[in-house]
């Protein structure tokens, strides 16, 4: 579970850099994105780079489900009667919602796909325009794509809140005050990513981009 969610973290991180370059322009992101499929020539041939990371993702986002699921059974199994009666545990709302939240990230990701990866779901879907398909995208005409977009990733920040907090305890951050910095890392660092993968859509929503 930890060692796939810091995988896609690492991704989620470089992955919100290179949107940022959409704020650079027309030019410089198209070249970002093309520069994307020339990764390891001519050591490796046409997009195998990409090719490589897409296949490293669906690795790591399938073990992360299944290592998830296998929690979730472990856990129903170690007590397969259900209590009687039991206090209310005071837990985070991304810990009470992670699997919920999980199960939306993953359909944003297939919509995501569809929509800027394929094009089938763009109204431009042109690969060799890729700063006019996210332009396109998130137009304020289609300000219901923006608006799943912001709860996706929203949801997806709790889900990091969450993890980011749990692999600080399990690393040793165990003590009140160790307890302590952990939740304020967990939560800087997931408000920063929101906030780096937000700010494009609404820039493009708002006119900022276009």
């Amino acid at each position: 579970m930890a060692v796939t969610g810091i995988f896609l973290v690492f991704f989620l991180i470089a992955h919100m850099l290179g949107n940022l370059k959409v704020f650079a322009g027309d030019s410089s992101f198209n070249g970002y994105a093309h520069w994307l499929r020339d990764v390891g020539k001519p050591l490796l041939p046409g997009v195998w780079f990409l090719w490589f990371m897409r296949i490293g993702l669906v690795v790591a986002a399938v073990g992360h489900i299944w290592a998830a699921t296998v929690l979730a059974l472990r856990a129903r199994a170690a007590r397969p009667v259900r209590y009687a009666h039991r206090k209310k545990v005071r837990g985070s709302y991304a810990a009470r919602t992670m699997r919920w939240g999980g199960v939306i990230i993953l359909f944003f990701v297939i919509y995501h796909l569809l929509d800027l990866t394929t094009g089938h779901l763009n109204p431009v879907g042109d690969p060799s325009r890729p700063y006019a398909n996210v332009v396109a995208t998130f137009a304020p005409d289609r300000w219901y794509v923006t608006l799943f977009y912001t709860l996706a990733v929203v949801t997806l920040g709790f889900h990091l809140r969450h993890g980011v907090f749990s692999a600080l305890r399990s690393l040793g951050q165990q003590t009140p005050r160790g307890e302590q910095r952990a939740k304020a890392v967990a939560l800087v660092f997931s408000v920063a990513l929101v906030a780096g993968y937000l700010v494009v859509p609404f820039a493009v929503l708002t006119g900022l981009v276009s």
